[in-house]
């Protein structure tokens, strides 16, 4: 009896200590093994965006740019206007002809309309006294329609003719001194070969000479005083240079203009700086 349990005990210890010894094996058995780390996929970098074009920001409503005074606007004439017919109140039509910037902006194009109006008109006189024209310019019509009021006058002119600018913005007629001269000359060398030919048919060419010289001055001295100055004359085409009298403001968001603008293509005035040729009968 004694021997069995002896044996008992023994094998019990046995298993236990087997089961000691076989613990950590089986514990790390049975221990979960961590997922493995899965590395994401490397995506290729996103590509730069394109650089987009420029564009013009739009001017703040209520932004304004000044055009300064003295400002010169290179005109070009539609309406042709002479003081033989024209009055105070009579209608000018101009077209600008070259653009206007501001800070390197544009801000009136090229074939921008100008209108004014005639303040005076003087014919010359008969003896003395140039033919006179005051302008006065006053609206301003853009190629968008935006419509400015103007206070401008004239600079220089070029007519084709002989008339000028004055310091007052006034243009001016040609004198007809050299005119008035050589009438004079002519008609007085014309009496005196007619009367030269009559004298000596009477007998006396120099007596006859005298007569007809003294008569033909006389008819060009009558030319000359029932004959006017020459008149101030712009035909279409003629080419005037206005300058701004005062500042002229406009809406920065009406003058975003990118294009210089295009005049209209007009012919040039004619000639009338052609001196006549004094043409004696002999």
């Amino acid at each position: 009896m004694g021997r069995n349990r002896m044996m008992s005990y023994r094998v019990g210890a046995g298993c236990l200590l087997a089961l000691l010894l076989g613990w950590p094996a089986a514990w790390s058995q049975q221990e979960p093994t961590p997922p493995a780390r899965q590395t994401a996929p490397q995506s290729a970098p996103a590509p730069s965006p394109a650089p987009s074009a420029p564009t013009t920001v739009p001017a703040a409503k209520g932004t304004q740019i000044e055009v300064p005074t003295g400002t010169h606007l290179p005109l070009v004439l539609h309406n042709g206007i002479s003081t033989r017919s024209a009055q105070p109140g009579d209608p000018v039509y101009f077209e600008t002809l070259f653009p206007v910037t501001v800070n390197g902006q544009i801000v009136i194009p090229a074939g921008s309309y100008i209108s004014g109006e005639i303040t005076e008109a003087k014919r010359p006189g008969h003896v003395k006294g140039r033919g006179e024209m005051m302008i006065k310019l006053t609206t301003m019509i853009l190629p968008n329609s935006y419509i400015v009021n103007l206070n401008a006058t004239p600079s220089g002119a070029s007519t084709g003719g002989t008339e000028t600018v004055n310091s007052e913005g006034k243009i001016v007629g040609g004198s007809s001194k050299g005119s008035d001269v050589g009438t004079v000359i002519r008609t007085t060398a014309a009496g005196t070969g007619i009367g030269a030919g009559v004298g000596a048919a009477a007998g006396n060419a120099g007596r006859g000479a005298g007569i007809g010289a003294g008569v033909g001055a006389l008819a060009g001295l009558g030319a000359v005083l029932l004959t006017r100055g020459p008149e101030v004359e712009l035909p279409r085409g003629s080419t005037l240079e206005a300058v701004i009298d005062r500042p002229i403001y406009l809406d920065a968001d009406k003058v975003q203009f990118t294009n210089p603008g295009q005049a209209s293509t007009l012919a040039g005035p004619p000639n009338r700086q052609t001196a006549t040729p004094i043409q004696f009968p002999f």
